[in-house]
C-alpha cells in the first residue's frame, strides 16, 4: 500500500463502515479536531482520520516552518491577507495535498468503506484542501465539511470537476467576525458553488476564525442525516 501521511485514527465502534477524514488548519496538527469528534454523538460507528500536514516554510509567516497543507503567497499585513488570500495561490502545494488525501480515500476504499460513506472535513486551509479534493474526486463521496474557508483555484474547477462530485453534499460554515478569511470571501465561494449546481448548505455564526458550540451541533445534525441515508 502506498505510504500515507502520519495520522491520528479514532474508531467510535467495531469495524466502522463510515469514515471522516478531517484536516486541521495552518500551524495546527491532527490533534486539533479530536475534541470535536469526541463531543459528537453519531448514529453509526465512524472511523475518524486526522492527518498531520507536512512541515513546510510558509511565506505569509516570514518563511517560518510549520505544518501547512500549502504555502500562502502573500505578505503579513492583515489587510493584504484579506485582499489577496485567494490570489497568487500555491497550486503545486494544493495539488500535492490533494494527492495525499486521495491516498487516504484509497486506503479506506481498500478497507471496504464505500465512497458514499467517506466524508472529507477541514478547517481553514484544511477546508480549502477538502473542497479542492472532494469536488475533483471521481466518485460521489458522503459529504464535504468546509469550515471557515474558501474555494481554492476556482478558475480550474469547471474543467477539472468530476460529474459525480455534483452529487456530493457540502456543508460550509463561517464566522461573521473572521479576520483571517473574511466571511464575505467564504460566502462568495459558497455562492459560486451554488451557481454551478452543487448541493450546498451554508451557515454563519457570531464567531471569529474558530468553531463554536452551535456550529458543532449543526455539524452533528448534518452528519447524522447523511450517515443515516
Amino acid at each position: 500500500m502506498t505510504s500515507t501521511l502520519p495520522c491520528i485514527t479514532l474508531d467510535t465502534g467495531t469495524d466502522p463502515k463510515h469514515c471522516i477524514i478531517w484536516l486541521h488548519g495552518l500551524g495546527a496538527d491532527g490533534e486539533d479536531f479530536v475534541p470535536v469528534a469526541d463531543e459528537m454523538e453519531l448514529p453509526v460507528a465512524v472511523r475518524y482520520i486526522f492527518p498531520h500536514a507536512p512541515m513546510r516554510p510558509v511565506t505569509i509567516n516570514g518563511g517560518y516552518v510549520m505544518r501547512a497543507w500549502y504555502d500562502i503567497l502573500v505578505g503579513t499585513a492583515s489587510a493584504e491577507i484579506s485582499a489577496n488570500i485567494g490570489r497568487h495561490e500555491d497550486a503545486a502545494g494544493i495539488r500535492a495535498s490533494q494527492a495525499e488525501i486521495e491516498k487516504l480515500i484509497a486506503q479506506e476504499r481498500q478497507r471496504g468503506v464505500a465512497a458514499k460513506n467517506i466524508f472529507l472535513a477541514g478547517f481553514s486551509q484544511g477546508g480549502a484542501v477538502v473542497l479542492f479534493t472532494g469536488l475533483r474526486h471521481k466518485e460521489r463521496l458522503g459529504g464535504i465539511l468546509a469550515l471557515s474557508t474558501y474555494l481554492p483555484l476556482p478558475q480550474t474547477l469547471h474543467s477539472e470537476a468530476d460529474d459525480a462530485a455534483k452529487l456530493t453534499p457540502i456543508f460550509m460554515a463561517h464566522g461573521r467576525s473572521d479576520t483571517v478569511i473574511p466571511h464575505d470571501f467564504g460566502r462568495a465561494s459558497a455562492d459560486e458553488l451554488l451557481r454551478q449546481g452543487y448541493e450546498l448548505e451554508w451557515h454563519s455564526y457570531d464567531m471569529p476564525h474558530s468553531v463554536c458550540p452551535e456550529e458543532i451541533r449543526d455539524i452533528e445534525l448534518w452528519l447524522t442525516r447523511r450517515l443515516s441515508e
